[in-house]
Formats: C-alpha cells, structure tokens, sequence
C-alpha cells in the first residue's frame, strides 16, 4: 500500500508558502485535487497551483482568512463547486507576534489567537459540515479527515512567545476533543507538531550562527525541511494511517525530548 490520495480533495490553509506550500505540493503529487487557500501570498498560492497543474494534477487558490467566519463559509463554497467535495482538511495556517508579555498588546495577543486558534475551529467545523453532508465518497477508509497544525510549544513554554504558545497548547486539546467526538462517524482527526523547520521567513534563525545554536535543541542534529512536514502530513491523511485517531506526530528531530537534560540523568 502507498501514501495514495487518488480520488480525494485536499484543502491546505495558508498553502502559498512554507509548511502548507510543502503539503500542498506534494498531495497534488499524491493524487489530490488541492485547495491551495491563502490570506494575502496571492502569488505563491497561484505558483503552488501551476505546478501542481503542471504536474498533471488539479488545483485552485482560494483566498480566505481564516479567522472570519464568513471566509471560511465561502472558501468551502468555492471547493465544493469547482471539486464536488472536500475529503481532508490541513488546518496549517497561523502567525507569530513576539513580545515580552509586559509588552504584549492585547492585540498581538487576539490576532494570533484568532488565525491560529479559532482560525483551525472554524475550518474544522466547516469541513466536519462538509463530511457530513456528502457522506462516505468511496475514495478513502475513513468520511472525512482532519489534520491540526500544532507546534512542539504545544508542550515546551516559550518565553517572549506566551500568544504563540497559548495557541498551539490549545490546539492540542481542540483537536483531541474533536477526534474524541467525530471519531464514531470514521472522521479522523490528528495533528502535526513541527519543530525547528527551515522556511524563507525563518532564514535568519536557520543558517550560520544561529543554525549552531538552534542544533543544541535538536539530538538528530539537523534542522527539518518542509519536506519532512509534508511526508508526515501525507501519511496521516492517507489510509496508510486509517487507525491513527487523536494522535499529535511530533517531527522536530527529538527536540521535545528536552536535550538539555541530556548529561543531567
């Protein structure tokens, strides 16, 4: 058996750049027809969707921020209509606002907490809707499947990053819930937890210096790429994992096995 999606549509929040440019392409490779969403990377959604095309597969930019309501309403909409269906949902989208708590704005605080928390709500219960309503297509074990993008701060504290933090702790525990719920009507829900991965808007903290430091957080000493992200996400969204329900899959190279700790046993 492969890590196969023939058949299926993929919807990929926040599709037009780093993680979500990674899953995006490679379902597409897998066989899915792919909703490439996007907030404001118009350009990089349209490049994800002409290679996928190019490679033979089906896919569409939807823009849509995810944390308004009526948004994610029509972006469904606009997926039903040009694919018939939605069969997975990677809820990938999300932001960082750092500052210091004593200087966190409340809105720093809201605005991650709204694309990065309830923005994964509001997709989970529009896909959830949409699983419903069309019921068991034939092309996969499971009617619908779901996948949270998390973040090992789901489980290690990060000073200076307590919005970011709180989210993703909170991504944990939406996600298993919902999995908890939905499981008796073969709707899986899972989660990945990426660690150190290396993307363009993270240049500077994975190159030279700071790439040194940041391996004395990674035992597998290396940095992730995309690529291992996307790997896991097809994984779990394929029936290669049918029996994986309210599981997070951590792919950060150990670094949530607290290496500081390493000498100290």
């Amino acid at each position: 058996m492969e890590c196969r999606l023939d058949g299926q549509v993929a919807m990929v929040t926040g599709g037009s750049s780093g993680l979500g440019r990674g899953i995006a392409l490679l379902f597409g490779q897998a066989g899915a027809s792919v909703v490439v969403n996007y907030r404001s990377g118009r350009e990089g959604a349209e490049e994800v969707v002409r290679q996928i095309i190019g490679s033979g597969g089906r896919a569409i930019a939807v823009q849509a921020d995810v944390a308004q309501e009526d948004a994610v309403e029509a972006m469904f909409a606009q997926a039903v209509e040009t694919f018939g269906a939605v069969d997975i949902l990677v809820a990938n989208s999300g932001i960082q606002k750092d500052a210091r708590i004593g200087d966190m704005s409340l809105q720093q605080w809201q605005q991650v907490l709204d694309t990065n928390l309830t923005g994964q709500f509001l997709c989970a219960r529009a896909a959830l809707k949409q699983f419903r309503a069309q019921g068991d297509r034939g092309v996969s074990r499971a009617h619908g499947k779901i996948l949270c993008m998390s973040s090992v701060h789901e489980v290690i504290p990060w000073a200076g990053h307590v919005n970011y933090a709180a989210s993703k702790g909170g991504v944990s525990l939406l996600m298993k819930s919902l999995a908890q719920e939905v499981a008796g009507e073969r709707i899986r829900v899972n989660a990945i937890a990426p660690g150190a991965i290396r993307t363009a808007i993270n240049t500077e903290a994975t190159q030279g210096d700071a790439a040194k430091k940041l391996l004395k957080l990674i035992p597998y000493q290396r940095i992730g790429e995309a690529e291992d992200v996307a790997k896991a996400a097809l994984f779990l969204a394929s029936d290669m994992a049918d029996y994986v329900v309210g599981a997070t899959l951590f792919v950060d190279g150990g670094m949530t096995l607290y290496p500081g700790f390493e000498d100290n046993g």
